[in-house]
């Protein structure tokens, strides 16, 4: 009976020994650098240290690019203030007609576009109309 429990002791021993060697060959090619996790994990690193420099790379750019926006809104709010002051200002100039009107008690001249005696234009048009009229009624006449 002794002798059967040796056999049995020594055949657990056996196997346990070869389950040990399975488990060493299975860890290693977990932990391979190349094919295993612990490639994936070098890689994931290497990636995780890559998107961090491109980051502080993106905040200095949208940091300057913020300098930049805020400097073209001051000034756009410097010209937008002129702007206001020309418009007031102009509010307090008096029109070309009221000052002909008030000062001198007449009606302001006709100031429609006379043609200018031009060698072009068009013996049928009348003297009364502006030059862009003419213009155009040749343009129409030689499209038909």
């Amino acid at each position: 009976m002794e002798f059967i429990a040796n056999i049995l002791l020594i055949a657990g021993a056996l196997a346990a020994a070869v389950y040990c060697i399975v488990l060493a060959r299975r860890l290693r090619r977990f932990n391979d650098l190349e094919t295993g996790v612990g490639g994936a994990i070098a890689t994931l690193s290497a990636h995780v240290e890559d998107m961090t420099k491109t980051l502080a790379a993106a905040r200095k750019a949208s940091a300057g690019s913020a300098e930049t926006l805020r400097e073209l809104t001051d000034r756009a709010e410097a010209v937008a203030r002129r702007l206001e002051l020309l418009v007031a200002s102009m509010h307090d100039i008096p029109e070309a007609s009221e000052t002909t009107a008030s000062g001198s008690g007449k009606p302001p001249a006709n100031t429609a576009l006379q043609p200018a005696p031009d060698d072009t234009a068009s013996a049928s048009s009348p003297p009364g109309d502006p030059l862009f009229l003419s213009s155009r009624k040749k343009m129409q006449e030689a499209a038909e």
